[in-house]
């Protein structure tokens, strides 16, 4: 089953209506979610179960924040593991080093180029890192800025794997932009 957002309406299998549990209401004679999760059905009961946040580990997909970057590395806040949310004021700090923005010509890879502070940044776990980071890499097509806001304010449309545009200026600010879904 899918996840679903807060009103989205809950497919309901063939039979006898369920009853509602955590998670559920009625409106307009439609079942629908009242919080994030995923339907459950226990017992004639329907229920979201929401899924548990859980700390990355290697080969999650995280999303994160720029908060800091250095000519070696971009240092994130991470908010999302693996497509969950975490709690507010829970999120855990990541590190992609410039040896693993890409795959090919890593010596050439200038962090200011890839990244700026505010953009964010889907990257997978490569390992545990130290004491107080997870080591990320952004070296897939899939990986890289997905959100990303240009000087005059507006939000950047990516160009190429490697540049995005201001819609407002037209003006080009380089990135390592990750893949769109579904192209």
């Amino acid at each position: 089953m899918q996840t679903l957002l807060p009103g989205q309406p809950i497919p309901v299998p063939k039979g006898p209506v369920p009853q509602l549990g955590q998670g559920t209401y009625l409106r307009d004679g439609q079942l629908r979610a009242s919080l994030i999760g995923v339907p459950k059905f226990d017992a004639g009961t329907l229920s979201l179960a929401r899924p548990r946040p859980r700390a990355p580990a290697p080969n999650s997909i995280v999303l994160g924040t720029v908060v800091r970057l250095s000519p070696l590395q971009a240092v994130l806040s991470i908010t999302v593991v693996d497509g969950v949310p975490l709690p507010h004021g829970e999120d855990f700090q990541g590190v992609v080093r410039a040896q693993d923005v890409r795959a090919t010509e890593k010596d050439k890879v200038k962090i200011a180029e890839c990244f700026r502070g505010g953009d964010v940044v889907r990257g997978i776990v490569i390992s545990l890192g130290d004491a107080r980071s997870y080591f990320l890499s952004t070296a897939r097509n899939d990986l890289g800025v997905i959100f990303a806001t240009s000087e005059a304010g507006a939000t950047m449309e990516p160009v190429s794997w490697q540049e995005m545009r201001c819609p407002k200026t037209g003006q080009v600010e380089k990135r390592k932009c990750a893949k769109p879904e579904g192209i």
